[in-house]
């Protein structure tokens, strides 16, 4: 099994870089670290050395996510995996994995999603990164979430070829999965969809406080409130979804269910009605999830 340990950073493409950094760091509350090489903006929301980073790339949507490996030795049973499945792949070189911080990073195409999956281990260093807190207390980023037409096998193909675990499903609308030693709820979600879209990007906060504060925040800077606030019954989250200026969607969420290393809880399937997505009784507004581009990178070779 391919053993994780986070989400490590999700990179995003904007039609208007300024523009988006500005509200990615004042509005949302991400520390900008600065602007890299390639003109793309970083940003930190917890103690690794990037957590975001934003491309100025029409038409908005997404870039790539990075899954971080537990250690080095996962990468021969991934790399076995895809060959296996006749997945193509690619080694990042060590310039680019020099140029982006990270330590060794492959990259793949997930087919289903169209979503850029990067897998990789940090650069080693002796101390952590630290966030600085602005006005909300971000703890880490929390979860993905794409939508597609072949949404059941993108959930078999993140379980049998990526080793992510089911954690709950909402009828035939969603699936919720955490990679393998990860403990939170989900840092996966899948939801059906007409066309592969970006749907949502997630921040954990530390205190509902945070969620109530940035209602008021956002009605001030005319930030639009697509959903919430309300409570998933699914992972017990308190959640609050908003639009960026491209109408990407973002969520801040505060608390959720965390599983056991060993004997975790089956697998629920909710029945596919609105109480099961909010316990509080929010109606999602249509804006929520309807813009993400999936740029799909192309993948130069097929093994290494």
């Amino acid at each position: 099994m391919i053993h994780y340990r986070k989400l490590g950073y999700v990179e995003l493409n904007v039609s208007n870089l300024a523009r988006s950094r500005e509200f990615y760091e004042q509005v949302v509350g991400l520390q900008r670290i600065g602007t890299r090489k390639d003109g793309a903006e970083v940003f930190r929301c917890d103690a690794e050395p990037y957590s975001v980073v934003l491309h100025e790339h029409a038409p908005a949507g997404f870039c790539r996510v990075g899954w971080m490996l537990e250690d080095e030795f996962q990468f021969d049973i991934l790399h076995s995996r895809l060959r296996e499945r006749g997945v193509p792949f690619e080694v990042i070189s060590a310039a680019e994995c020099d140029a982006r911080n990270l330590g060794r990073a492959t990259r793949m195409v997930e087919p289903n999603t169209q979503a850029t999956l990067e897998f990789y281990v940090p650069v080693d260093r002796p101390d952590e990164f630290a966030f600085d807190v602005s006005h909300t207390n971000i703890q880490r980023l929390g979860h993905v979430v794409f939508s597609t037409p072949h949404r059941a096998a993108a959930n078999a193909f993140f379980r049998d070829v990526l080793d992510f675990l089911d954690s709950d499903s909402i009828g035939e609308m969603a699936t919720f999965m955490r990679p393998a030693g990860s403990p939170y709820h989900h840092g996966l979600g899948i939801g059906a969809g007409e066309h592969p879209r970006f749907h949502h990007l997630n921040f954990m906060v530390e205190t509902i406080d945070d969620i109530g504060r940035a209602t008021n925040r956002f009605k001030k800077h005319q930030v639009p409130i697509v959903y919430g606030p309300g409570r998933h019954p699914a992972s017990q989250s308190v959640f609050l979804y908003f639009l960026d200026p491209d109408a990407l969607t973002l969520e801040y969420s505060f608390g959720m269910e965390e599983f056991a290393d060993v004997g975790p809880r089956a697998a629920r399937v909710l029945p596919p009605r609105p109480e099961s997505v909010d316990a509080w009784g929010s109606v999602p507004d249509p804006r929520m999830g309807a813009v993400g581009e999936m740029n799909a990178a192309t993948v130069a070779s097929t093994s290494c």
